[in-house]
């Protein structure tokens, strides 16, 4: 009877344990394994090398282009002795952030454009649908003050698509407005965005549990009914803002202004040529005509430029903060912001 399992012939048994790496081929093969990794890692160095070093190439170049722009802006355009016209851009939203119009930036654009040897003329560059009235009446005042110290020194306010609200505070203090004829100019008011939302928190069952130190600190409370005596204060706060708003307008246009219009000071905006009728302009053109009006083709921006890379790193900061911050602050931001618009 034969064996079972059957066993391998001889030379079968030789075979298999001839294809046995041997001690040798073993180290060989752990050698190669070896050097291969060693290599992955020494691309995978370089690949972070040569990532960093273009990094720091990027930023290097970034850097050095915003050294550029604001010398341009800030030493050069000082020291142009050449009869030129200066300008200063009124360009979006005013606000007290380096992202907005403001006045620490455009305060100082402007003493360097008054100041100029050169500058014949200043020229407020606008197109802004308005925004912070305390920042609006700052330029407002830096313009009246540096036309006192350079009376010869006319000002002019370029509107090109929109000057409102705030935009025209700033506007008004020039010795002359031009616009599009088509522009957006006006809107003389101030408001104050609020919701209440307290019946829809009750149908959600969301209690509002907020704590105050004071009778009236979280006045106008979106999830709360609104008080009567709260508003009232509230609307003679806006009333008051409003008022320094029009004695600006009044100071700063004068006799021009058609004041027994009903809706001159009501918010209302009107077009560039409604605006010239009204005494809010006074006549239509732009920064070419004004410069063939003056005879004056050379043009200098004072606009205060910001570098490239603080730009950037600004608004990366201004995300995360708004990202973190936004729980924290939408409520007072929605309640308590006075915008002139």
């Amino acid at each position: 009877m034969s064996e079972w399992p059957p066993k391998p012939p001889v030379d079968s048994q030789k075979s298999t344990e001839t294809s046995q790496p041997t001690g040798q081929e073993w180290k060989i093969l752990e050698k190669a394994v070896l050097s291969s990794v060693e290599e992955q890692r020494r691309a995978r160095r370089w690949g972070i090398f040569f990532k960093l070093l273009t990094f720091i190439y990027l930023l290097v170049m970034v850097v050095l282009l915003g050294r550029g722009c604001s010398t341009t802006t800030e030493e050069n355009s000082s020291g142009v002795t050449a009869a030129h016209i200066a300008v200063v851009d009124i360009q979006g939203t005013i606000g007290s952030d380096k992202n907005s119009v403001n006045s620490e930036d455009t305060n100082r654009a402007l003493k360097r454009a008054f100041s100029a040897l050169g500058s014949q003329a200043i020229v407020l560059n606008i197109n802004s649908p308005g925004g912070s009235p305390v920042q609006s009446d700052e330029i407002w005042q830096e313009i009246r003050y540096q036309k006192q110290q350079y009376p010869d020194k006319k000002v002019y306010a370029v509107i090109s698509d929109m000057g409102a609200s705030g935009a025209y505070y700033i506007a008004s203090a020039a010795d002359q407005i031009y616009v599009n004829p088509s522009s957006i100019v006006g809107s003389i008011g101030v408001i104050m965005p609020n919701y209440g939302v307290s019946e829809l928190a009750k149908k959600l069952g969301v209690e509002d549990r907020t704590l105050t130190s004071g009778e009236h600190k979280a006045v106008l409370s979106m999830t709360k009914p609104i008080n009567p005596d709260e508003k009232a204060h509230v609307q003679a706060l806006l009333d008051n803002v409003h008022q320094h708003f029009i004695d600006a307008v009044k100071a700063g246009r004068g006799s021009r202004l058609k004041t027994n219009t009903p809706d001159l000071f009501s918010g209302l905006f009107w077009t560039g040529d409604q605006a010239i009728k009204l005494g809010l302009a006074d006549k239509t053109g732009n920064l070419t005509t004004l410069s063939r009006e003056l005879k004056l083709n050379k043009k200098v921006d004072y606009t205060v430029q910001r570098n490239p890379l603080e730009a950037i790193l600004g608004k990366m900061g201004t995300a995360v903060g708004q990202g973190i911050g936004q729980s924290i602050s939408q409520q007072v931001e929605a309640q308590s912001q006075v915008t002139l618009q």
